[in-house]
């Protein structure tokens, strides 16, 4: 396998960074970047196998912007931040925030070592060592659903497909939703359900501590 040059990535990886932002992850490509650089797409092949391995690099840069709870915190404190520094850094670059749950990204060296601060927490949380994969995944997987439903508007189409969409259909055909409503309809304070979800699932860690102690 070639080696790579490093020298560069940092800016190369920035005007990926930029240029997503402005125009979404399709839009980037090693000919973008390199255009954008004022560089040919072969110079940028010295430093990156091929766009995957690019668009890897910036989730791995995302990855780094996360904020680090610091170890004095009490766990269930640190799990809080963790998840609400993922919501926060998806909703700051929200044309990358799929980025961060690619199975490239996942498999990175600092998705190593964000996932060992959940694990962290956890343990410090008195979880037994047997549930604490097991409750990462549950965790991480709820702020990615909820983050990327929240940044790629899936909350408000549905929110605007049940208002315009549920009078058509009669009850026998929509039970669930002629039983609710009115209750579909009011705003919802997303930071207050994120909030209000998060401590139902920082309930589950509790339960599983109390199971060992």
């Amino acid at each position: 396998m070639r080696k790579l040059k490093a020298a560069r990535r940092p800016e190369i990886v920035g005007a990926a960074v930029e240029l997503a932002a402005e125009r979404g992850p399709a839009a980037v490509s090693m000919r973008s970047v390199a255009a954008r650089l004022g560089l040919t797409p072969m110079a940028l092949y010295g430093y990156f196998r091929g766009k995957d391995d690019l668009l890897d690099a910036v989730a791995c840069h995302l990855m780094g912007l996360l904020p680090e709870p610091g170890a004095e915190l009490p766990p269930l404190e640190r799990l809080r931040r963790l998840a609400g520094g993922l919501r926060d850094l998806a909703r700051a670059h929200p044309a990358l925030a799929g980025l961060l749950f690619t199975a490239g990204a996942s498999a990175a060296d600092e998705a190593l070592v964000v996932t060992d601060r959940w694990y962290a927490a956890l343990l410090d949380a008195g979880v037994p060592a047997a549930d604490v994969p097991r409750l990462e995944r549950l965790l991480t997987t709820f702020v990615a659903g909820f983050v990327l439903s929240e940044v790629e508007g899936r909350f408000a189409a549905a929110r605007r497909a049940a208002r315009s969409r549920r009078a058509r259909f009669a009850p026998a055909d929509l039970p669930g939703h002629h039983r609710l409503g009115t209750r579909l309809d009011p705003d919802v304070a997303w930071d207050t359900e994120f909030g209000d979800d998060l401590t139902a699932l920082l309930g589950v860690v509790e339960a599983a501590a109390l199971r060992d102690s």
